[in-house]
């Protein structure tokens, strides 16, 4: 009897819950609002952590909030780091060869020096791994270091092969300097053989002599790596003006629709308002700005009032490092707040496959799957754990529930970080489905709690 009555309990909630959902999905593809989101804010140009136009993007943010009519529209200030490109940034094979000067297709990587104004010009030794550039030892004094290992094809996972080969980004101008390189030059990572060079974060390590790092297109990679295995001496000239001008102000951007029951309980969705420069961001992460702020717009356009407040974060210095997740983490208005679910999108704006929450066999977990008839409309079946995100990481250290909607990001790496990055590679329906699921995730997690 006790099961039969818990049973009946649950089926009006379920009807209201299915309605709902219906409601969200035909104003959400009806509208296509996420897209015009993402106009509008690649509109003000790359978002380069610092810049006029991360800054422009932060004013941006809290007036479309304003207009949704959420609540508590604010700016949270946070203190960044401010690097820029500079306008030079040149390599190209030199010396000796019967093909003359060959020019590279080369960015710099952020948070790299620049090179002296005549540029650095060095013969060049290819590595795959530091292992490889351990064992080389005094063989890489006086060169530059080319990180030439590629993104492994053969793993189904996008993210698991980028995150294989990343490490020679982040570290390898670090690694060069220990054993005595001059600079590093390191593959572009991406699965495809193209001209576009791709940034991203690169670090340094305090008592390691500081050297200049860029990345090369792959398709110049190839070339380059062609001509080392021929046996004779190739040399690079690189040249690039990029530097840090250091501390600035900025902000992320909140506002919410606060819970008519339970308002200190907070659902958060979220993505990164700062992008890389080479492109406009539409994909990383625009597209996941734009579905946060899409979802809340579609909980208030079915007219749900839901128990607990959905609270929409736009993060600002991710790319950098995640300070805006420290920042917001740490914030004394966060004191006497519970943030039950985290909820970032930062996978790109491509068509959802599923949805991931907590950990395996976590009640939050099953209680999803039990809803799953809810985002079987939208061709969503796959439930499974997961989530997460560098800006809402302190949030989930701290006891929150990670969540995510998971895109089709097979063609991610095609475009991530790189000048490819735009506009019109985002599809409009696309986005329009991970904000409709969003919302309905958001929606009935802010009903059920976790």
């Amino acid at each position: 009897l006790a099961l039969s009555e818990v049973a009946c309990s649950r089926r009006p909630a379920a009807a209201e819950y299915v309605a709902a959902a219906e409601r969200m999905r035909r104003a959400g593809l009806a509208d296509e609002g996420a897209f015009e989101f993402l106009r509008r804010l690649t509109g003000v140009g790359p978002r380069l952590t610092g810049s006029p136009e991360a800054a422009a993007a932060v004013g941006l943010a809290a007036k479309m909030m304003t207009e949704l009519g959420l609540d508590g529209v604010h700016t949270e200030p946070i203190t960044v780091t401010k690097w820029v490109r500079g306008e030079k940034e040149e390599a190209a094979v030199v010396g000796p060869s019967s093909s003359g000067t060959i020019p590279l297709r080369v960015c710099a990587l952020g948070g790299s020096i620049a090179t002296p104004e005549a540029g650095i010009t060095a013969p060049v030794i290819e590595v795959r791994s530091f292992e490889e550039l351990d064992r080389l030892g005094p063989a890489v004094k006086g060169k530059i270091v080319f990180f030439n290992r590629p993104m492994d094809r053969t793993l189904t996972e996008p993210f698991a092969a980028y995150g294989r080969a990343g490490d020679q980004r982040v570290r390898g101008a670090v690694e060069a300097a220990r054993h005595g390189g001059v600079a590093a030059l390191v593959r572009s990572l991406t699965f495809r053989i193209d001209g576009y060079p791709h940034t991203g974060l690169m670090t340094y390590e305090e008592g390691v002599p500081r050297v200049p790092a860029a990345a090369v297109s792959t398709a110049d990679a190839e070339v380059l790596s062609a001509l080392l295995r021929k046996g004779s001496q190739v040399a690079v000239r690189l040249k690039m003006s990029c530097r840090t001008v250091g501390p600035v102000p900025s902000a992320n951007v909140v506002g919410e629709i606060t819970g008519t029951e339970l308002p200190k309980d907070i659902i958060l969705v979220g993505g990164h308002l700062d992008s890389w420069d080479l492109g406009t961001g539409a994909h990383d992460d625009g597209a996941g700005c734009a579905a946060s702020l899409e979802a809340l717009r579609l909980i208030r356009a079915a007219g749900l009032r839901p128990k607990r407040t959905v609270r929409v974060v736009l993060f600002m210095d991710e790319e950098f490092g995640g300070t805006g997740g420290r920042f917001y983490a740490a914030a004394e208005a966060r004191q006497g707040e519970r943030h039950l679910v985290a909820m970032e999108s930062d996978r790109g704006g491509f068509l959802p496959l599923g949805i991931a929450a907590g950990q395996p066999g976590s009640r939050v977990l099953r209680r999803l799957r039990a809803w799953r008839a809810l985002f079987e409309p939208l061709g969503v079946t796959a439930v499974g754990p997961g989530g997460g995100g560098v800006d809402v990481a302190p949030l989930i250290r701290e006891g929150a529930v990670p969540a995510a909607v998971i895109p089709n990001a097979q063609v991610y790496f095609d475009v991530h970080h790189s000048a490819l990055d735009v506009l019109t590679g985002v599809h409009p329906r696309e986005l329009e489905f991970q904000a409709v699921l969003m919302a309905t995730l958001a929606y009935v997690l802010a009903q059920e709690g976790i």
